[in-house]
């Protein structure tokens, strides 16, 4: 990530925390039980620095005008919900590693350059299908992230708290000083890239293969230097920060005005999207959306209609600029050979110019006969297949995927070296089930592969 210097620091006037989207209905927003608490921590809120700066906003935007271009590939992942108690050192630096390799398998082996954005750093809050939870006669209001209530199903831990915004803020910066750190630092030059293996290529398949791959990297990296040439994209990384603006409060709260050009921004995360429960057309999320700056992301179902989609258009990319919209399309791998197609081909006869992402692991969740909530990697897996197969029959840019994933071995999604009786042993999300960093990487190789052949 990088940084600007104190004197392009944005402004917060009065008229950036007043926007329309406060009369618009909003969708999957938390019960606060008292709303003068609500008051006080968003007004202590709106005096904290940004987060990230309006000028990497910006340089996202432009990558991301690459990718609806077709000139390059957005992989952008991370967890499900971020959690307080893992803001980490560890924690964070083997999320950025899985983003590293991956990013590496895609340069490397697929020849497309790659813009690399986590979920990181503000993805504390989650949609939920029902606003209440009940166990043994007990309902209780449903975890809604760290950033509203606690997991732990007791009234007191339930209670959405408007302290733990505050809290969310903290864990936003502190992850996103050590991301700075990490890519800035070393520890993103790409001679690290077997140094990101180390720990990983003598217990798995993929870890082997990866390993191979860095070797050839190694050899092309030498040649280069042998020519004289060492260029300083080599020694770092750009990895840029998004998250669902799901909790207007906080996103109004740091939004801020730059001082550049009279713009908003949400300096809360360089990128935000909206979710597949929040993007109707009348709603308070599209509407705070429009308003700002930033890059935006919407999520599609499989239910959504050219005529929506086409409105959304509209709504949030206005003057029609490349890197301004992202669609993250999660239809299910049922559905995306049958659903995309009329999506796309409207958009682009339409002349507009935004970018097509790949989310495979949203549509295909079912429930194990353990209990736990699961997917099957297979499934992922030909999701992504049919994507890349819709957008090839169509002749349009196949243009990134988005996925929940994370750095440790855990046992979430069946497949590749997890099976069912499996879940049990590494099952530590608090939501929806992630790729541990092997089937991360068997992603990876697909992708790529499936990028060279089209």
């Amino acid at each position: 990530m990088n940084t600007q210097t104190a004197d392009t620091l944005p402004t917060l006037p009065a008229a950036a925390l007043r926007p329309h989207w406060r009369s618009l209905p909003a969708a999957q927003q938390p019960d606060w039980p008292d709303p003068e608490a609500l008051r006080a921590t968003l007004s202590e809120l709106e005096s904290y620095p940004p987060l990230v700066f309006a000028g990497e906003c910006d340089q996202l935007r432009d990558r991301l005008a690459a990718v609806a271009r077709g000139e390059a590939f957005l992989l952008q992942g991370g967890d499900c919900a971020e959690s307080f108690a893992a803001v980490g050192a560890d924690q964070i630096r083997d999320k950025l590693k899985t983003l590293l390799q991956m990013g590496a398998v895609l340069t490397y082996a697929g020849s497309v350059p790659v813009v690399k954005v986590g979920r990181i750093a503000g993805q504390y809050s989650k949609p939920r299908s029902k606003p209440t939870e009940t166990r043994d006669g007990l309902t209780l209001p449903a975890y809604r992230g760290d950033s509203v209530n606690g997991f732990e199903f007791t009234e007191e831990s339930r209670r959405p708290d408007p302290e733990r915004l505050k809290r969310m803020y903290q864990a936003s910066a502190a992850t996103l000083n050590l991301v700075r750190s990490f890519t800035g630092g070393g520890y993103a030059d790409l001679r690290q890239v077997h140094a990101w293996n180390q720990d990983f290529v003598k217990t798995s398949r993929s870890g082997q293969r990866y390993e191979a791959l860095a070797r050839e990297i190694d050899r092309a990296l030498n040649f280069m230097h042998a020519c004289g040439a060492d260029p300083a994209q080599m020694h770092s990384a750009e990895v840029y920060a998004s998250h669902e603006a799901l909790i207007l409060d906080y996103e109004a709260a740091l939004t801020r005005t730059d001082e550049r050009t009279g713009q908003p921004y949400d300096l809360s995360g360089h990128m935000v999207w909206i979710g597949e429960r929040t993007r109707q057309l009348d709603g308070a999320h599209v509407e705070f959306c429009s308003r700002i700056r930033n890059p935006i992301g919407v999520k599609i179902g499989p239910k959504a209609t050219a005529d929506e989609v086409l409105a959304l258009i509209d709504r949030l990319d206005e003057d029609r600029e490349p890197g301004r919209l992202t669609f993250i399309v999660r239809m299910g791998a049922g559905h995306v050979r049958d659903r995309l197609p009329a999506l796309v081909e409207k958009v682009t006869a339409s002349g507009a110019q935004v970018g097509w992402v790949c989310d495979p692991m949203h549509g295909n969740t079912f429930e194990a006969p353990s209990g736990h909530k699961t997917r099957r990697f297979d499934d992922v897996l030909d999701e992504v297949k049919g994507f890349f197969e819709v957008h090839q029959g169509l002749g349009t840019h196949a243009g990134g995927i988005h996925v929940e994933l994370t750095g440790d071995d855990v046992t979430e999604c069946v497949g590749g070296e997890v099976y069912a009786d499996d879940l049990r042993q590494r099952y530590e999300t608090f939501c929806d089930p992630r790729l541990n960093r092997s089937q991360s990487l068997d992603l990876a190789f697909l992708v790529a592969e499936t990028y060279l052949d089209r």
